[in-house]
C-alpha cells in the first residue's frame, strides 16, 4: 500500500486564529504558511474564506498557486460556504464567489460547504437543487463540492449527508468526512461503512478528542481537539474502516485546539503530521 498523503487543512496551519473569533484571519502570511507546510512534509493545504480574501487583496491567488507548485503542494482546497439554499442577497453568495475565484486561480480540487448551526432537519428537500447548482458551477472549473455534516448543524451526520447527496445526484456533489463529526454525532463505524458510499467521500479529516464534551459542541470542536492517538477515539479503527471501504484519496488532518493555536507555526504542523504518521503506522499492523 502506498504511503498516505497528508493535507494540512485550513485551521491546522492558521496559527492563532479560530472559527467565529473576532478575526478568523491567520497572523501568518500565505507564503509563511506554505513554506512551513512544505518543510514539515505535507502534500497539500487548505485555506478558509477570510484568509482567501486577504490573499486576493494582497499577493493574489496566482502567486500563491505558483509558490505551492514550487514547493510540491499539489492538493489545494478552499472553504467554507454556508446557507447556500437561501436567496443570494442573504450574503452567502459573496463567499461562494470568492471560493470560486480562489479555486479557479489556484486550481483547487475541492470546495467545502457546510449547512448552518441548528438541530438536524427532518426534511432537506429545499437543499437539493441549490446543492446541485453549486456542484454544476464547480464542475465548470474542474472542482468538486464537499459538504461537511456537523452534529450541531442542519445536516447533522454523515448518513444524512449521504442521503442528501443521493438526492442531489451529481458526480461533483459529495461529502467531507471529518472524524470528529462522526463520533460526536454518535455514528458508529459500522453505520458509516454501511450508509456512506465511498464514491461520495471526496475528502477525509482526521482528529481526536477525549470522551468528555467541554462546553457546547461547537466550543468543544474548536478548542479541545487532541493530536491523533492522544484522545479517546478509535482513530485507527476509523482509518481501517475508510481504507476497507476503498477510499484512495488524500488524508486531511484538522487540528483545532487552544493548545495547538499556542504553538509556533512550524511546531504545530510538525506535531500534527507526526501524530498522523503514528496512527497510520498502527493502522498498518
Amino acid at each position: 500500500m502506498s504511503s498516505p498523503k497528508f493535507i494540512a487543512t485550513c485551521w491546522t496551519s492558521s496559527g492563532n486564529a479560530a472559527p467565529l473569533e473576532a478575526s478568523e484571519v491567520s497572523p501568518h502570511s500565505a507564503f509563511e504558511r506554505l513554506d512551513a507546510i512544505a518543510a514539515t512534509g505535507w502534500s497539500g493545504f487548505g485555506f478558509a474564506a477570510p484568509d482567501l480574501l486577504e490573499i486576493e487583496k494582497t499577493v493574489g491567488f496566482e502567486a500563491v498557486y505558483e509558490r505551492a507548485q514550487e514547493l510540491g503542494l499539489h492538493h489545494i482546497e478552499v472553504e467554507l460556504a454556508t446557507n447556500w439554499w437561501l436567496p443570494e442577497e442573504s450574503g452567502w453568495h459573496e463567499t461562494w464567489q470568492l471560493l470560486m475565484r480562489a479555486a479557479t486561480q489556484m486550481h483547487a480540487k475541492m470546495i467545502k460547504i457546510g449547512s448552518a448551526f441548528g438541530d438536524p432537519v427532518d426534511d432537506f428537500s429545499h437543499m437539493v437543487k441549490p446543492f446541485r447548482r453549486l456542484a454544476e458551477e464547480a464542475a465548470g472549473i474542474g472542482a468538486v463540492v464537499a459538504l461537511e455534516p456537523l452534529p450541531f448543524a442542519l445536516i447533522g451526520s454523515m448518513p444524512q449527508g449521504a442521503d442528501l447527496c443521493a438526492e442531489v445526484n451529481h458526480p461533483g456533489a459529495g461529502l467531507l468526512v471529518d472524524y470528529w463529526h462522526v463520533f460526536r454525532a454518535n455514528t458508529s463505524l459500522e453505520e458509516l461503512e454501511k450508509r456512506v458510499p465511498v464514491e461520495k467521500i471526496f475528502g477525509i479529516e482526521l482528529d481526536d478528542a477525549v470522551n468528555e464534551i467541554v462546553g457546547t459542541l461547537f466550543e468543544d470542536t474548536r478548542d479541545n481537539r487532541t493530536l491523533l492517538g492522544e484522545g479517546d477515539q478509535d482513530v485507527v479503527g476509523f482509518i481501517k474502516t475508510i481504507q476497507r471501504m476503498g477510499y484512495t484519496g488524500d488524508w486531511g488532518v484538522e487540528m483545532l485546539s487552544k493548545e495547538h493555536r499556542a504553538k509556533p507555526l512550524r511546531q504545530g504542523l510538525q506535531d500534527a503530521i507526526d501524530s498522523a504518521k503514528k496512527v497510520f503506522e498502527l493502522a498498518s499492523h
